[in-house]
């Protein structure tokens, strides 16, 4: 490869599952990868996994940030920020998904877990890091969203639906389980909620690019439901769950039903929106890896939930989380109005 078409991309949750697959293609087709991971030790192990693949160690960075920890976000984003490094590709891809947990769990800000890592540790990545981003000739943001932020979709309509309501948990001064300020916590739609907001913040992000004028690619998209051989890191579980039970549940789709996609698969779908010349067009697109019949699926560009439309809702969206992350990060914890 050329020095002028090795691309830099920053990838966050590149220590396992599709980030990691995308990694290994990125790799071996000469980019420079920056790898956020989520401990010292997952950094290191992710590096030397990548060097075993083949892939020149000089094209690989890794740097530790933990997404459930704000001030860990801001601490590499500053670090990133004085290296001055301009990166091609921002890729918001870290997911955390805590599979039938009766209880919320908390960040050290307390806030609520899944949300923060899906979402709001991304919103301040972007916030800080969109200027390195904006130094590249052909920038592209990509978010991995998933399909089941859309009701109207298969995985979207079993059990409690996305909706982010007049988003009263963000405004409000006592603190939030869930966004929307007054659904009962359940972990299956905190999952899908923090999905609705990384497609409303890939839209906003897509608005003030062009407000700016400097538009940009911005993508959000749905890899399908991936289900590795070895799950450990596609569910993040406790003690209280039930082991038998989520290997039933990945048995049953995956081998049974063969409703999912393949880890490889969706990494390859993952580098081709990073780097391939289709993906060229500045805006925002949606892409969804559909589910046609057992065993096959489409990658095309699609349209979101009816929620995800929403520009007003996008924009409060981003200004409450930007309001939630500045006072968190002051130790402060004023009113919203």
């Amino acid at each position: 490869m050329s020095q002028a078409d090795q691309r830099r991309l920053l990838i966050t949750g590149a220590s396992s599952g599709i980030g990691l697959e995308a990694c290994k293609t990125l790799g071996l087709n000469g980019h420079r990868l920056t790898l956020i991971c989520r401990t010292p030790g997952r950094c290191s192990q992710t590096h030397h996994t990548l060097e075993k693949q083949g892939i020149d160690p000089g094209n690989l960075d890794t740097l530790h940030m933990d997404l459930a920890d704000l001030s860990s976000v801001e601490e590499g984003c500053y670090n990133l920020l004085e290296q001055g490094q301009p990166f091609d590709n921002l890729v918001l891809n870290a997911g955390l998904q805590n599979v039938g947990i009766q209880q919320p769990q908390y960040t050290p800000q307390g806030i609520e877990l899944t949300f923060a890592v899906n979402h709001l540790a991304h919103q301040l990545i972007a916030m800080r890091l969109l200027p390195l981003l904006l130094r590249s000739q052909q920038p592209r943001l990509i978010i991995t969203a998933s399909e089941v932020h859309d009701p109207a979709r298969a995985g979207g309509r079993i059990g409690p639906p996305a909706g982010l309501g007049a988003l009263q948990g963000l405004r409000s001064s006592a603190g939030f389980t869930m966004v929307d300020g007054h659904s009962p916590f359940n972990a299956d739609k905190a999952y899908k909620d923090s999905k609705l907001c990384n497609v409303l913040m890939a839209r906003e992000i897509a608005r003030q690019s062009k407000q700016a004028g400097r538009e940009i690619s911005v993508f959000a998209w749905s890899p399908g439901l991936v289900i590795p051989r070895c799950s450990k890191g596609f569910f993040r579980t406790s003690r209280k769950q039930n082991p038998l039970g989520i290997a039933l549940f990945a048995f049953v789709a995956r081998d049974l039903l063969r409703l999912t996609e393949s880890l490889p698969q969706a990494g390859v779908l993952l580098g081709s929106l990073l780097t391939d010349s289709q993906y060229e067009q500045p805006g925002f697109r949606y892409f969804s890896n559909r589910l046609l019949r057992p065993g096959l699926h489409c990658f095309e560009a699609t349209e979101t939930s009816e929620e995800a439309t929403n520009m007003q809702k996008a924009g409060e969206l981003w200004m409450l989380c930007a309001e939630l992350i500045a006072r968190k990060l002051s130790g402060k914890n004023e009113l919203i109005s």
